[in-house]
């Protein structure tokens, strides 16, 4: 089969984009399984080639669409047409099987690029609109983005949902339930494993908190509260810009501020920026995953930290309520629950035995549901479901 996998928030050789390492992932788990892909990415650096190598049987040809840097999703909006008119020029020549869409101008994009050709559109958006702005973010684009997912996912031949949550979001939107399959996101179980590499640490019971970028989004002043009612352990932060500029970062200072005023700052300590490569080590070195976001569409870091050993202590939403066995691999707390959080993750912290079988769990788990050779998998099997001839054509055909 012929797969075509679109990205037109950027591209997979432009690390270390989430959504495009999962793409990448996903592209290589379907070479393996025989096929031939081809990656549709938008140009986001001047440095890109035209077209790579990625994996055997995988290339990736990048679409100029746009200015040649990293964009938001309420700046591809605008470009969408262009990328859309360099797609259907491509297809005329070298038409796929199956198209793939990852995000919702990928998904606009390509739905126009392939408008009377007859090639099934598969759809992934990683986070709706209507999610977005259920848990308090400002989805971009507002009331004209969540219009136009409502009617690509209608008009997709399927869509593929990372959490159930999400699939009921879906069918509220009018999309056929026979249309909508879960497959969350998946890990690499070979880079992210018990075994490699250990961060250093002290003595301290360590809780981890990893995230994109230092922001008001993220709950980590909900962390740093947690913190006083869990005497003891110390509170590490990684992410956010490289920590020789965390001193500029205006969020940095206000969290720096707000653990003085709660009396952890002597407990608490910013990573900054996670380099390529380096996060196994570091989720390795954690006794607990902690995160108070209050919506996470795919749960990339919690899946990362399962395969590596380690619990996740989240709220009870969005991806971790799929992911996380509450009381198995880690522990779900209700929104809005601060004591709770403290004490779950206090009483978790006090009995070593039961952490490391947590642990033990949550390994299993990631290697079990989420490696990307089962994801690959499912993904392909929603694919062939979509480029079968209708039963009434079959029928038609023995007839004759």
């Amino acid at each position: 089969m012929r797969i075509a996998l679109v990205a037109h928030t950027g591209s997979p050789l432009t690390p270390p984009a989430s959504q495009a390492a999962s793409i990448a992932a996903h592209a290589r788990g379907l070479a393996r399984l025989g096929h031939r892909v081809t990656v549709y990415a938008r140009r986001d650096s001047r440095a890109l080639p035209g077209s790579a190598i990625l994996a055997p049987r995988v290339t990736v040809e990048h679409v100029t669409a746009g200015p040649p840097v990293p964009l938001s999703g309420a700046d591809l909006a605008d470009n969408v047409a262009e990328f859309s008119d360099e797609l259907a020029q491509r297809w005329r020549r070298n038409p796929p099987d199956v198209i793939h869409a990852y995000f919702w101008t990928s998904g606009l994009a390509a739905l126009a690029a392939a408008r009377g050709r007859g090639i099934p559109l598969v759809q992934t958006f990683g986070t709706l609109g209507v999610a977005e702005r259920r848990h308090g973010g400002a989805a971009d684009g507002n009331d004209v983005r969540i219009r136009l997912e409502g009617c690509l996912a209608r008009s997709a031949r399927a869509v593929l949902a990372g959490t159930g949550t999400e699939a009921a979001d879906l069918v509220n939107m009018g999309v056929p339930r026979a249309a909508v399959t879960v497959v969350p996101r998946g890990v690499d179980t070979a880079e992210f494993a018990p075994e490699g590499p250990v961060a250093r640490r002290g003595a301290r019971p360590r809780l981890l908190a990893v995230v994109t970028q230092l922001d008001a989004q993220q709950g980590l002043g909900t962390l740093l509260r947690m913190l006083t009612r869990v005497p003891g352990a110390e509170l590490v932060i990684a992410g956010g810009p490289p920590r020789s500029q965390l001193r500029k970062d205006e969020t940095y200072r206000d969290l720096t501020a707000l653990a003085e005023r709660l009396g952890v700052a002597d407990r608490v300590s910013f990573h900054g920026k996670v380099v390529h490569g380096g996060l196994p080590a570091l989720l390795r070195s954690a006794d607990l995953l902690v995160s108070a976001v209050p919506y996470e569409p795919a749960g990339a870091v919690a899946l990362a930290a399962m395969a590596c050993g380690t619990p996740v202590a989240a709220p009870a939403a969005g991806a971790y309520a799929d992911a996380v066995l509450d009381g198995t691999t880690g522990v779900l707390i209700p929104r809005g629950r601060p004591e709770l959080f403290a004490r779950r993750v206090r009483d978790l912290l006090a009995s070593p035995l039961r952490l490391e079988a947590f642990g033990i769990a949550a390994a299993d788990r990631a290697t079990a549901r989420y490696s990307w050779d089962r994801i690959s998998r499912e993904t392909l099997a929603a694919y062939e479901r979509c480029v079968q001839p209708p039963v009434a054509n079959l029928a038609g055909a023995g007839s004759g």
